[in-house]
């Protein structure tokens, strides 16, 4: 309770504060905004409020004295050159006077403006105001959407998850120089901009198994479903049905390592390894197209099997081996049972075989899933929820200043040069307009 009262006075509705971050209630307190500062008050006044209200956006973690030393009263700014129009001019034409017949007409301002290339767009040299603050280190990675928030950002870069041309660099207020490369940690990036773990479906502990007695009336009703007509069940649900047998073994193979560590032999040890790999080659086998939905089944049941007689003691895999030597039929299916030191796996119980295919589409969709566990797995380790998805309103923030150049499969970026103001546009990513910013200006240029 402490922590939301915490985020709610930090993002107060009724004073309608915009800060860098991708909150929610940031983006009511952005639709809300008022465009203008109120003209009742002095100029004083009014300079003051546009002040504030900049100043809780660009840089708001920042002192207002380090920020005074930053602040520069030399706006940068860059004309848009017109191949056509040099190409025609050769500027003699900037000279000539009235009465030499090449003045322009009444009238005819916009038509000359506009062939010639000199658009009458006034260039917002105000929006540059908070330019230097760009420079910084923690400024930037939030600019580059490797953070959610400017003071993540500055949480990121103090803990030495940030390096810069190669080296780490934990000094928040270091200043970039065009060209420099700074990079971020993956791991960090998928935290800051991945959605939040749900604290009932995805914890951070293993869900615990149930109870030997809870859990006969599913096997019994696993066992009948496995006894029904395979023409009940879709092919989509035959491809959820094999996908989650997947999910499903190779998690529980990495339980068996994690929690049985010091017990299990160095065999036993490369018998669970050898099962990851064949895995692996189910899910590579269901990639093709045309896969065969009685060769997929056949492969989950000798996965489960594997799994099965890995999880036997050696005394009970000496009586196992015999029994098999015994039986005439060398596909009849296992019927010992586990040992009790390790958990029941859910998916033991194979998929009700048939004799029909998977058509070309529904192959594609079966190869389209795999791929995409394979890329983007469930992981119950992680922090953040997995398989991996976009943090919420991240859509309304998510835009790259002209200045950076980002690379977000290996999460770098690098710094091309110092933000600068064109006609009609300014580089400088600000919510608050021309004249706000005119204010904001006013008021760190009177002198002390």
């Amino acid at each position: 309770m402490r922590c939301e009262r915490r985020i709610l006075r930090y993002h107060s509705l009724k004073r309608g504060r915009v800060r860098q971050t991708w909150n929610k209630h940031n983006m009511y307190n952005l639709l809300k905004m008022r465009s203008s500062i109120s003209v009742n008050g002095t100029f004083f006044q009014q300079k003051w409020a546009a002040k504030a209200a900049t100043r809780a956006y660009h840089g708001e973690h920042i002192k207002e004295k380090q920020w005074e030393r930053m602040f520069s009263r030399r706006l940068l700014s860059a004309v848009n050159m017109d191949p056509a129009y040099m190409a025609r001019y050769d500027g003699s034409e900037q000279a000539a006077g009235r009465g030499s017949g090449r003045d322009v007409k009444p009238g005819k301002e916009k038509s000359v403006a506009r062939n010639t290339g000199n658009a009458n767009a006034m260039t917002p040299y105000m929006q540059m105001t908070f330019a230097p603050q760009e420079r910084r280190l923690d400024i930037a990675v939030f600019r580059a959407l490797f953070a959610s928030s400017a003071r993540q950002a500055r949480q990121f870069v103090v803990h030495g998850a940030v390096k810069v041309n190669g080296k780490k660099m934990q000094h928040p207020g270091y200043l970039l120089n065009p060209g420099d490369l700074f990079q971020v940690e993956p791991e960090k990036v998928m935290i800051a901009t991945g959605r939040k773990k749900s604290s009932k479906s995805e914890s951070l502990n293993a869900p615990k198994e149930p109870a030997a007695e809870e859990e006969a009336e599913p096997a019994e009703e696993a066992t009948e479903a496995a006894e029904q007509p395979a023409e009940e069940l879709s092919p989509e649900e035959l491809k959820a049905q094999y996908l989650e047998g997947l999910k499903q073994l190779h998690q529980h193979a990495k339980k068996i390592i994690e929690a049985n560590k010091e017990n299990l032999s160095g065999g036993h040890k490369k018998d669970i390894r050898e099962l990851s790999k064949k895995i692996k080659e189910a899910m590579n086998k269901g990639r093709k197209v045309g896969t065969n939905v009685e060769e997929t089944g056949d492969d989950m049941q000798n996965l489960a099997a594997l799994m099965a007689h890995l999880e036997l003691t050696p005394a009970e895999r000496k009586e196992l081996q015999q029994e098999q030597e015994q039986q005439q039929s060398p596909s009849a299916p296992i019927t010992s049972s586990p040992s009790p030191d390790y958990p029941q796996l859910k998916s033991r119980t194979p998929p009700p075989k048939t004799n029909s295919k998977f058509d070309e589409l529904e192959s594609q969709v079966l190869k389209r899933l795999l791929e995409e566990e394979k890329i983007n797995p469930y992981d119950p380790s992680k922090p953040y929820a997995t398989p991996w998805r976009p943090r919420p309103y991240m859509s309304v923030f998510a835009f790259i200043p002209r200045y950076l150049e980002v690379n977000p499969k290996i999460c770098a970026a690098v710094y091309l040069r110092h933000p600068v103001a064109r006609p009609g546009q300014s580089e400088i990513p600000t919510p608050f307009n021309t004249g706000i910013s005119q204010l904001a200006f006013n008021w760190y240029l009177r002198r002390r």
